[in-house]
């Protein structure tokens, strides 16, 4: 007999298509669902969850997709699902409230909610018979005690509501060096200086964290924190996390060497990668950062990219229900493929008999050596290693494509694209690759056409030629941060006025008048049970975070005071929280290291802007904006017209007298 698909067949997210033929009756969360809820009186079910969530797929194997299970759900919840990365918003409010309720949290996300959505239960994974007793003391409690369940949604929606509440703050000393090292020396203890990241597993790339540390080191001169950084960064390369034939970062490493991955790999981890590695060579030279940060781009164009030139958002960690089956190799088949280059191959990406992922007793490439040291221990050319890796993974990389491939999560977001055109467009100053401007050009071209509202808003999602969720405060910080960095590549101010225009924007629409703080949702948007900030830094920078940086570099740039004063009042309201917990505050620590070491505004005049603009690109200053043009609006290229080119290095609202080449600028700034 055929199954019959429930509400879901009709979704746009992937997510919540896999759940489409459950014998769970699931809705999506909206006005039918909630409309059912209040009218029969009924408990809400909300599962949170995601396309590349391995726990995600277990619980919906073991309970979701049984009759038994589903009986017991369909006869006392409506059952809602909801992709936590369509919709961020309800899951920031339920996994508060499980937080609140169970002291941690995580996908799957499952919490049980009255039918005016306020919550009463909650956790995460749950086994099928736990899940089952579970489910029926709970639809028990509401028929028997109701106001029982009504006291606790109280005491918990209060708690959700006043959960990572910022109050004002005024700073009235001048940020200081002292400052840092407050935030550093502790953060400092948690560090692996043998296998780089933190001590402990899994471990998490956390690129930001390592780009605060990486401009923290260069910038106070810190040759540990340095060290720290790079030790990071080269172990990772090395390691499974990375796939070292098609490029592109797993989410996570799941033992304390980055051997192995928790395969599924996301696009907003891969996008702030590209930005550190790229960084991370133009501060070292070190080549396998450049390698890595290229390697991850063809990734994303080969397998991530739509017609329209957006890019994906997941790959996930399973292929034929087996996680990482498509990554891993036994040595019969590494050997077959490779032929006379196999045993030297083998020993390059550690394959053995015994298999290097010992529970599975299979293979996953990694690398213990870098091409450099592994070439001199083997007494081999380096130019002969490299000719013979890039047929190795030639080879490999034909067989694994004939393989059934992880499942693809085709959906769009505006937010994690923002990203990735950030990073296309750093690195493609950096590498002086015009393709990778290109590529950031048109995603941005097509959310500034296809994704904004009438009312001057954007969409938060594209699939299949629609969007339907509005946007929230991180898809406007990240394509802001994005159209900053596109027009220091080519200096079109369109991209700078399309910046401001959005960000006047966000504060009509995101302030709270009570805070120094933006909501995470818009006041013409969907009214939820709750409006939430979104404060602390995690796998991607706090919305809050982004918008103060983007706030400061506009407002240097237009010299708007309004925007300077509000990422003032922002930082400060933040700063007393910073040194109780580095990692979690890592992007705020960027915009104190910006205050204390101060913004290197440089302003190019002249014919050979552009070509200017290049040659800055080969040094790396991580605190500094970047402008240019004839006929220019932005104050700071006012009254400084000439055919002549010429370099005004600007700090602190006053300018050094111009130079006229690179060399000197740079004595300037150093």
């Amino acid at each position: 007999m055929k199954a019959v698909p429930n509400n879901l067949i009709n979704a746009s997210s992937p997510y919540l298509l896999q759940h489409a033929y459950n014998p769970v009756e699931w809705y999506e969360w909206g006005e039918e669902a909630l409309l059912k809820a209040k009218q029969e009186n009924k408990l809400i079910l909300v599962s949170i969850g995601y396309s590349a969530c391995h726990w995600c797929h277990v619980m919906e194997r073991e309970s979701f997709e049984l009759q038994e299970v589903a009986e017991v759900m369909n006869k006392h919840f409506v059952c809602i699902k909801v992709d936590r990365e369509e919709r961020p918003d309800i899951d920031q409010i339920y996994m508060t409230a499980v937080q609140l309720m169970t002291g941690s949290g995580g996908w799957p996300l499952n919490c049980i909610c009255l039918p005016d959505q306020r919550p009463i239960y909650g956790g995460t994974y749950f086994k099928k018979d736990d899940w089952i007793n579970i489910l029926i003391n709970v639809a028990d409690l509401w028929e028997n005690e109701p106001e029982k369940a009504e006291q606790y949604a109280e005491r918990l929606t209060d708690g959700i509501r006043s959960a990572e509440k910022v109050i004002p703050n005024i700073q009235t000393q001048p940020y200081n060096a002292e400052d840092l090292k407050d935030i550093v020396i502790p953060w400092k203890g948690t560090f692996d200086l043998s296998d780089g990241g933190y001590n402990r597993a899994p471990k998490f790339p956390l690129p930001n964290n390592w780009q605060f540390l990486l401009r923290y080191g260069h910038l106070m001169n810190n040759q540990v924190i340095q060290g720290a950084v790079l030790t990071t960064l080269e172990k990772m390369a090395l390691g499974g996390i990375y796939d070292q034939l098609g490029g592109g970062f797993a989410r996570y490493s799941v033992d304390a060497q980055w051997h192995v991955p928790h395969f599924e790999k996301m696009l907003y981890d891969n996008a702030q990668l590209v930005s550190l590695y790229t960084e991370a060579y133009q501060y070292s030279g070190n080549v396998i950062f450049k390698e890595v940060a290229e390697e991850t781009m063809q990734w994303l164009e080969r397998d991530m990219t739509s017609a329209e030139g957006l890019f994906y958002s997941a790959l996930d960690a399973d292929s034929e229900g087996i996680e990482g089956k498509y990554y891993v190799w036994d040595l019969q088949e590494f050997e077959q493929i490779l032929g006379e280059d196999a045993a030297l191959m083998a020993d390059y990406f550690t394959v053995s008999t015994a298999g290097n992922w010992e529970e599975e007793e299979t293979n996953i490439l990694l690398r213990r050596k870098t091409a450099t040291a592994f070439a001199d221990l083997k007494g081999i050319p380096l130019e002969e290693l490299h000719l013979k890796i890039s047929r190795a993974k030639e080879k490999l990389l034909e067989v694994r494509d004939k393989r059934i491939k992880p499942g693809l999560d085709d959906k769009c977001l505006t937010a994690w694209n923002a990203m990735m055109i950030k990073a296309l467009a750093e690195s493609s100053s950096v590498f002086g690759n015009e393709s990778y401007y290109l590529s950031a050009k048109k995603a941005a071209a097509f959310i500034l056409s296809d994704l904004t509202t009438a009312k001057g808003g954007l969409f938060r999602n594209y699939k299949n030629g629609k969007a339907s969720i509005t946007a929230f405060l991180d898809d406007y910080a990240f394509f802001i941060a994005a159209l900053i960095a596109l027009y220091e590549v080519d200096f079109d101010e369109t991209w700078l006025s399309e910046a401001k225009k959005l960000t006047e924007y966000v504060l009509t629409n995101f302030r709270d008048l009570d805070s120094p703080m933006l909501f995470y949702t818009a006041a013409n948007g969907e009214k939820l049970i709750a409006r939430k900030h979104e404060i602390m830094d995690n796998v991607i920078p706090s919305a809050n975070s982004v918008m103060t940086q983007n706030l400061k570099h506009l407002g240097l740039l237009f010299d708007e005071i309004r925007f300077l004063d509000k990422a003032e009042a922002m930082l400060a309201a933040v700063f007393p929280q910073i040194k109780t917990y580095g990692s979690a505050y890592s992007n705020w620590a960027i915009q104190l290291l910006n205050e204390v070491c101060g913004i290197n505004e440089i302003a190019l005049t002249g014919d050979s802007a552009l070509k200017m603009r290049k040659e800055l690109s080969k040094s790396y200053i991580p605190n500094k904006i970047i402008l240019a043009g004839t006929n220019s609006s932005l104050p700071l290229l006012k009254d400084k017209q000439s055919i002549e080119t010429k370099i005004y290095i600007c700090r602190n609202k006053s300018c050094q007298l111009p130079v006229t080449t690179v060399e000197e600028a740079l004595k300037l700034i150093n």
